[in-house]
Protein backbone atom coordinates (compact mmCIF):
# COMPACT_ATOMS: atom_id res chain seq x y z
CA UNK A 1 0.00 0.00 0.00
CA UNK A 2 3.03 2.24 1.06
CA UNK A 3 4.62 1.69 -2.70
CA UNK A 4 1.24 1.64 -4.71
CA UNK A 5 -1.34 3.99 -3.19
CA UNK A 6 1.12 7.50 -4.30
CA UNK A 7 1.48 6.02 -7.72
CA UNK A 8 -2.23 5.20 -8.43
CA UNK A 9 -3.22 8.82 -6.88
CA UNK A 10 -0.94 10.35 -9.23
CA UNK A 11 -2.49 9.00 -12.15
CA UNK A 12 -0.04 6.25 -13.04
CA UNK A 13 0.17 2.85 -14.10
CA UNK A 14 1.52 0.15 -11.88
CA UNK A 15 2.61 -3.39 -11.96
CA UNK A 16 2.51 -4.71 -8.62
CA UNK A 17 3.98 -8.67 -8.16
CA UNK A 18 2.33 -9.57 -4.85
CA UNK A 19 1.43 -12.33 -3.07
CA UNK A 20 -2.47 -12.80 -2.06
CA UNK A 21 -2.63 -11.33 1.43
CA UNK A 22 -0.17 -8.42 1.01
CA UNK A 23 -3.04 -5.67 1.06
CA UNK A 24 -3.46 -5.62 -3.02
CA UNK A 25 -7.44 -4.50 -2.16
CA UNK A 26 -6.98 -1.55 -0.81
CA UNK A 27 -3.93 -0.24 -2.36
CA UNK A 28 -5.68 -0.20 -5.46
CA UNK A 29 -8.96 0.58 -3.84
CA UNK A 30 -7.82 3.88 -1.99
CA UNK A 31 -6.69 5.52 -5.17
CA UNK A 32 -10.01 5.02 -6.99
CA UNK A 33 -11.97 6.34 -4.31
CA UNK A 34 -9.80 9.06 -4.15
CA UNK A 35 -9.90 10.25 -7.79
CA UNK A 36 -13.44 9.36 -8.08
CA UNK A 37 -15.29 12.38 -9.60
CA UNK A 38 -18.57 12.36 -8.17
CA UNK A 39 -20.54 14.56 -10.51
CA UNK A 40 -19.88 12.26 -13.48
CA UNK A 41 -22.59 9.75 -14.12
CA UNK A 42 -20.33 6.51 -15.33
CA UNK A 43 -18.66 3.90 -14.76
CA UNK A 44 -15.15 5.19 -13.59
CA UNK A 45 -13.50 2.24 -12.07
CA UNK A 46 -13.24 -1.37 -13.20
CA UNK A 47 -11.72 -4.05 -11.57
CA UNK A 48 -11.84 -7.58 -13.27
CA UNK A 49 -11.34 -10.88 -11.32
CA UNK A 50 -11.05 -14.16 -11.96
CA UNK A 51 -13.67 -15.91 -10.04
CA UNK A 52 -16.85 -15.02 -8.36
CA UNK A 53 -15.90 -15.02 -4.73
CA UNK A 54 -12.90 -12.58 -5.45
CA UNK A 55 -15.44 -10.51 -7.06
CA UNK A 56 -17.25 -9.90 -4.30
CA UNK A 57 -14.71 -9.89 -1.67
CA UNK A 58 -13.15 -6.76 -3.57
CA UNK A 59 -16.81 -5.18 -4.01
CA UNK A 60 -17.57 -5.67 -0.49
CA UNK A 61 -13.85 -4.02 0.73
CA UNK A 62 -14.25 -1.04 -1.82
CA UNK A 63 -18.12 -0.70 -0.69
CA UNK A 64 -16.50 -0.33 3.03
CA UNK A 65 -13.47 2.09 2.32
CA UNK A 66 -16.08 4.43 0.51
CA UNK A 67 -18.10 4.25 3.70
CA UNK A 68 -18.86 7.66 3.87
CA UNK A 69 -19.06 9.01 0.37
CA UNK A 70 -22.17 8.30 -1.75
CA UNK A 71 -20.13 5.38 -3.97
CA UNK A 72 -21.92 2.95 -6.03
CA UNK A 73 -19.94 -0.74 -6.40
CA UNK A 74 -21.32 -3.53 -8.39
CA UNK A 75 -19.93 -6.99 -8.93
CA UNK A 76 -21.18 -8.76 -11.70
CA UNK A 77 -20.25 -12.29 -11.62
CA UNK A 78 -21.74 -15.56 -14.07
CA UNK A 79 -23.75 -18.52 -12.04
CA UNK A 80 -26.01 -15.64 -10.83
CA UNK A 81 -29.16 -14.16 -12.31
CA UNK A 82 -28.93 -11.28 -15.01
CA UNK A 83 -31.68 -8.77 -13.88
CA UNK A 84 -30.38 -7.96 -10.80
CA UNK A 85 -27.14 -7.20 -12.25
CA UNK A 86 -28.46 -5.23 -15.53
CA UNK A 87 -31.19 -3.09 -13.19
CA UNK A 88 -28.27 -2.35 -11.13
CA UNK A 89 -26.42 -0.51 -13.88
CA UNK A 90 -29.25 0.86 -15.61
CA UNK A 91 -29.74 2.84 -12.02
CA UNK A 92 -26.11 3.76 -12.42
CA UNK A 93 -22.53 2.47 -10.91
CA UNK A 94 -19.21 4.04 -9.82
CA UNK A 95 -17.34 0.78 -9.82
CA UNK A 96 -17.68 -2.27 -11.42
CA UNK A 97 -16.13 -5.39 -9.82
CA UNK A 98 -16.06 -8.08 -12.15
CA UNK A 99 -15.49 -11.65 -13.66
CA UNK A 100 -14.21 -11.36 -17.36
CA UNK A 101 -17.03 -13.64 -18.99
CA UNK A 102 -19.65 -11.66 -17.52
CA UNK A 103 -18.48 -8.24 -17.88
CA UNK A 104 -18.40 -9.49 -21.82
CA UNK A 105 -21.70 -10.89 -21.93
CA UNK A 106 -23.35 -7.16 -20.38
CA UNK A 107 -20.76 -5.18 -23.20
CA UNK A 108 -22.34 -7.20 -25.88
CA UNK A 109 -26.05 -6.56 -24.21
CA UNK A 110 -25.21 -2.84 -24.40
CA UNK A 111 -26.35 -2.81 -20.76
CA UNK A 112 -22.64 -1.93 -19.59
CA UNK A 113 -20.50 1.11 -21.19
CA UNK A 114 -16.79 1.43 -20.16
CA UNK A 115 -15.69 3.77 -22.76
CA UNK A 116 -15.36 6.63 -20.05
CA UNK A 117 -13.43 4.11 -17.54
CA UNK A 118 -10.64 6.27 -16.00
CA UNK A 119 -8.95 3.41 -14.00
CA UNK A 120 -8.93 -0.27 -14.89
CA UNK A 121 -7.47 -2.86 -12.47
CA UNK A 122 -6.70 -6.36 -13.56
CA UNK A 123 -6.17 -8.53 -9.91
CA UNK A 124 -4.76 -11.70 -9.88
CA UNK A 125 -4.09 -11.45 -13.69
CA UNK A 126 -2.14 -14.75 -13.77
CA UNK A 127 -4.91 -16.84 -12.14
CA UNK A 128 -7.37 -15.01 -14.93
CA UNK A 129 -4.17 -16.41 -18.05
CA UNK A 130 -4.55 -19.67 -16.20
CA UNK A 131 -8.62 -19.68 -16.25
CA UNK A 132 -8.20 -19.14 -20.51
CA UNK A 133 -9.47 -15.32 -19.87
CA UNK A 134 -6.78 -13.52 -21.73
CA UNK A 135 -8.71 -12.87 -24.96
CA UNK A 136 -11.52 -11.63 -23.07
CA UNK A 137 -9.77 -9.25 -20.99
CA UNK A 138 -8.01 -8.20 -24.48
CA UNK A 139 -11.44 -7.71 -25.68
CA UNK A 140 -12.65 -5.53 -22.57
CA UNK A 141 -9.65 -3.01 -22.33
CA UNK A 142 -10.04 -2.46 -26.43
CA UNK A 143 -13.79 -1.05 -25.24
CA UNK A 144 -12.14 1.19 -22.56
CA UNK A 145 -10.64 4.69 -23.45
CA UNK A 146 -6.69 4.92 -24.60
CA UNK A 147 -6.15 7.85 -21.69
CA UNK A 148 -7.24 5.44 -18.86
CA UNK A 149 -5.04 4.65 -15.67
CA UNK A 150 -4.04 0.59 -15.53
CA UNK A 151 -2.94 -1.46 -12.75
CA UNK A 152 -1.40 -5.02 -13.11
CA UNK A 153 -1.25 -7.25 -9.92
CA UNK A 154 -0.27 -10.89 -10.22
CA UNK A 155 1.29 -13.02 -7.79
CA UNK A 156 3.57 -14.56 -10.77
CA UNK A 157 4.72 -12.71 -14.27
CA UNK A 158 4.44 -15.56 -17.11
CA UNK A 159 4.83 -14.01 -20.63
CA UNK A 160 1.60 -13.69 -21.75
CA UNK A 161 1.44 -11.25 -18.58
CA UNK A 162 4.53 -9.44 -19.72
CA UNK A 163 3.15 -9.38 -23.13
CA UNK A 164 -0.53 -8.01 -22.17
CA UNK A 165 1.22 -5.57 -19.57
CA UNK A 166 3.27 -4.37 -22.60
CA UNK A 167 0.91 -3.60 -24.80
CA UNK A 168 -1.90 -2.33 -22.68
CA UNK A 169 -0.23 -0.49 -19.99
CA UNK A 170 1.65 3.17 -20.58
CA UNK A 171 5.20 3.31 -19.05
CA UNK A 172 4.30 1.53 -15.81
CA UNK A 173 5.79 1.71 -12.41
CA UNK A 174 7.16 -1.68 -11.31
CA UNK A 175 6.49 -2.67 -7.54
CA UNK A 176 7.50 -5.79 -6.38
CA UNK A 177 6.65 -6.88 -2.90
CA UNK A 178 8.05 -10.04 -1.49
CA UNK A 179 6.29 -11.83 0.53
CA UNK A 180 7.77 -11.77 4.14
CA UNK A 181 6.58 -14.93 5.37
CA UNK A 182 5.56 -18.14 3.09
CA UNK A 183 2.95 -19.86 5.53
CA UNK A 184 -0.01 -17.85 6.83
CA UNK A 185 -0.62 -17.81 10.79
CA UNK A 186 -4.27 -18.71 10.21
CA UNK A 187 -2.88 -22.18 8.69
CA UNK A 188 -2.06 -25.27 11.60
CA UNK A 189 0.78 -27.18 10.43
CA UNK A 190 1.57 -30.33 11.72
CA UNK A 191 4.04 -32.98 10.92
CA UNK A 192 3.87 -37.18 11.23
CA UNK A 193 6.50 -39.80 10.92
Amino acid sequence: QTAVIPVMIAGQDVIGQAQTGTGKTAAFALPILQNLDEAHRHVQGLVLAPTRELALQVAQAITDFGRGRSVRVLAVYGGAPYRPQISALNRGVDIVVGTPGRLIDLMNKDILDISQVRTVVLDEADEMLSMGFIEDIEAILSQTPEQRQTALFSATMPAEIRRLAEQYLHEPQTITIRSEKVTLETIEQRLYL
